[in-house]
């Protein structure tokens, strides 16, 4: 059988005392999910779900009585948050859908764990350990383990209808923890109803492609997305534009040691125009950060290798560094795939790249020396003649490589407010 009691996050301290709070005297709780998916596949465990026959009322009953605080978080669909000593554990009554639309359903509560792991969606989400650390397996997960095989529960096809959403979770595993090519059966229902998608809510649509992009590898998910017609019905702008960038990004990703972005990668597969961007951000519903790069990345120039280090620094300063980093880690993730392919030419030009993104990375904003108040006291009027006389010197500023003092900068001041 096979077992998690060794491992060091489940002997961690905190848990131990959760389990021990919530099991014993008629009721049962066990780890499910995530957490011992990762701990059987090799991968690091992050937030550590629960679930018990003890109905709400009495997890957070047993919870502050044992100086923890409960947190009813879902107390509808069966939720408590128990915090112990500062570290939550989502903690979930066993329940079974009675009536399923969207991310919404009407559920009871219950102690059968076989109909608990029944009404989840994929076998290797269906995992539990006990208190003893146990792994108990009631939907054949464990093979799916062993093969990274992601697939349903029961029928692919009455999985989706019951939450379209979960046709994006199906590829989003897939990248994750999937091997080989997507289980059929999972495929062929994305297929039939990948219409269903267009019904769900922006929120939920980008949470989910923002969680699949952050994959170590997401292009073969993306692959199979774009196959099968799921890509182009959340993300039209991918349509012509294509997804083969992905791959050589991943590769720059891991040889030059950056943290994979989700918004990097989704600059690699969609156009790089402000309009359509402008327009994908709000169909999205981007935070306004998420705007705020993706809109800064299509106003980034494309720079070319050769770039000398003064002009990079007029560029960054003009146009920023989050966007203009975007474009340079995508132009070098494309020089070194061309030159991976023999083209003697990109090996330079990939150089080039490397050199200007290191600049980059270093680079700190300067801070214009002379202000509008400078240009106030000097004697000119407030009002358009301050702006376009600051514009002028910023401008000559910047062209200087940012060499000109603030001395320098008032004496040309003087000759355009004389001029």
């Amino acid at each position: 059988m096979k077992t998690v009691k060794d491992d060091p996050w489940f002997r961690e301290g905190r848990l131990q005392k959760v389990l021990d709070v919530l099991n014993g005297d008629g009721g049962e709780t066990r780890i499910v999910g995530g957490a011992v998916r990762n701990a059987l596949m090799g991968m690091p465990v992050g937030d550590i779900d629960m679930a018990t026959t003890l109905v709400p009322e009495e997890v957070a009953a047993r919870a502050k009585n044992a100086g923890m605080k409960p947190v009813p978080t879902g107390i509808a669909h069966g939720t408590v948050t128990v915090v112990c000593e500062g570290k939550p554990f989502e903690v979930t009554t066993l329940r079974a859908d009675v009536e399923t639309f969207g991310r919404h359903a009407t559920v009871r509560f219950g102690t059968d764990w076989a109909e608990d792991a029944a009404r989840r969606d994929l076998t290797i989400n269906a995992l539990y350990a006990n208190r003893d650390g146990a792994v108990i397996d009631l939907v054949d997960g464990l093979a799916d383990i062993e093969t990274r095989n992601v697939r349903f529960i029961g029928e692919a096809e009455t999985r989706i209808t019951e939450d379209y959403l979960r046709i994006l979770r199906f590829f989003r595993f897939f990248a994750w923890y999937g091997g080989g090519r997507p289980d059929a059966a999972g495929l062929k229902a994305s297929v039939r109803h990948r219409e269903g998608l267009k019904t769900l809510s922006a929120e939920r649509v980008w949470a989910e492609m923002k969680k699949l992009l952050a994959a170590g590898d997401p292009s073969r998910a993306l692959l199979w997305m774009r196959q099968t017609g799921v890509l182009t019905i959340v993300l039209p702008e991918s349509e012509k534009w294509g997804i083969d960038a992905v791959p050589g990004l991943v590769d720059a990703e891991a040889h030059f040691g950056w943290m994979p972005d989700p918004l990097v990668r989704l600059a690699a597969i969609v156009p790089p125009y402000d309009v359509r961007l402008k327009a994908m951000a709000r169909r999205l519903k981007f935070s306004n950060a998420e705007r705020d790069l993706i809109l800064s990345f299509a106003a980034a120039p494309v720079v070319a290798a050769s770039t000398s280090a003064a002009r990079l620094r007029q560029l960054l300063y003009t146009h920023g560094k989050q966007g203009l980093l975007m474009r340079l880690k995508l132009s070098l993730s494309d020089a070194r795939s061309k030159a991976a392919g023999g083209d003697a030419e990109a090996v330079a030009e990939a150089a080039g790249y490397v050199r200007l993104i290191e600049a980059a990375e270093s680079w700190k904003k300067p801070e214009m020396p002379i202000s509008g108040g400078d240009i106030v006291d000097a004697g000119v009027p407030a009002g358009p003649e301050v702006g376009r006389i600051l514009t002028s010197l910023e401008k000559q500023w910047v062209e200087s490589d940012f060499e000109l003092d603030r001395a320098a900068l008032a004496a040309r001041l003087d000759a355009l407010r004389n001029g």
